[in-house]
């Protein structure tokens, strides 16, 4: 199994410099590049302190400076609020610059703050993603691009520099509705799958990408599916879950919204209080031993073979590092 961290740059204190934030994400990035993860997945957000990184282009070049073999992962680069052919350079640029160590994950975006503030209408978010997507694989793999689309319209465009992976860098859609899921595998994409869905619909979707793949004519065999999911170890039980608590305050507060909050879609919360859907049904936390056992009951279950780890504090990633990577990575 590879595992890797999904790195978000929550500010949850603003009486802390800001910079401290970024510079203790760029150290964690150094002890993963010499204990055995696979890739550090950079969370792309506008307009919250949820996390404050609105370039994940540019932190991967940071990410790319401070490390020799971790590959550098975009979840996700939102690609309707970008000029696809910028999109396309930004994302070619890191993989030269890092070496050809780039995972490209594209995504729609959910956050209906974001789209007013960029003037983008919610209900062309979908449809700007996948022309988006279609010209930047163009722009990577023809040495000139011509594009004739609903949004964009492009004539003869030598879109420089080209990626160093070729034909390009790994690529994967985020795909958390079914909708989402249903052109991903109609499309033969790998996908990434979100830190908010319950472990039962973590399993339903994966079991459905599955089979709309075979029905698309493509194969699951051989794929690397990143399994997001929001992780707390400590010493006991206890001290685990209380740490699980704090951040599933701070997530449904800050990025899922509270009551009346029309930031994003509505969600179901499968009928329960929010903070304890994502205590119950969604966050790992425990012991490392726990912790580790849930995980290979994953992989057991669904085929597990990539976990996407975001560690809930600094303890849960030393520990996570320490213990429980040794336990699930072989």
């Amino acid at each position: 199994m590879k595992v890797g961290i999904l790195q978000f740059f929550g500010w949850r204190d603003r009486s802390v410099p800001l910079a401290s934030v970024y510079e203790t994400a760029l150290e964690r990035f150094g002890i993963m590049d010499q204990t055995g993860y696979d890739a550090v997945w950079l969370a792309e957000h506008h307009f919250s302190s949820f996390s404050v990184c609105p370039s994940v282009h540019m932190m991967g070049t940071m990410a790319a400076a401070r490390t020799k073999q971790l590959r550098i992962g975009t979840a996700v680069s939102l690609a309707p609020f970008y000029n696809p052919l910028r999109l396309a350079e930004e994302v070619a640029l890191l993989d030269v610059l890092s070496g050809g160590r780039v995972n490209w994950g594209a995504g729609r975006g959910f956050e209906r703050s974001e789209f007013a503030a960029f003037g983008i209408p919610g209900e062309e978010s979908g449809p700007r993603f996948h022309e988006a997507v279609e010209i930047v694989l163009k722009a990577w793999t023809n040495q000139r691009l011509t594009h004739h689309g609903r949004f964009f319209d492009y004539d003869g465009v030598e879109v420089l520099p080209k990626p160093l992976q070729t034909p390009h860098p790994p690529v994967w859609m985020a795909a958390s509705s079914t909708p989402a899921i249903d052109w991903a595998a109609s499309q033969g994409f790998s996908i990434l799958m979100d830190p908010h869905s319950s472990r039962a619909d973590l399993i339903a979707k994966r079991r459905h990408y599955a089979s709309r793949l075979v029905e698309a004519g493509f194969s699951d065999a051989g794929r690397d599916i990143p399994m997001a999911r929001l992780i707390a170890v400590d010493e006991t039980a206890d001290k685990a879950r209380a740490v699980a608590k704090r951040v599933a305050e701070w997530t449904v507060a800050s990025y899922v919204g509270k009551a009346g909050n029309v930031r994003q879609e509505a969600r179901s919360f499968g009928g329960k209080d929010p903070i304890d859907y994502y205590l119950d049904d969604v966050m790992i936390h425990g012991t490392a031993d726990s912790v580790a056992d849930q995980i290979r009951s994953f992989r057991e279950e669904i085929g597990m073979n990539y976990l996407m780890a975001a560690p809930m504090s600094g303890r849960s990633f030393r520990l996570l590092t320490d213990k429980v990577l040794p336990l699930v990575a072989a």
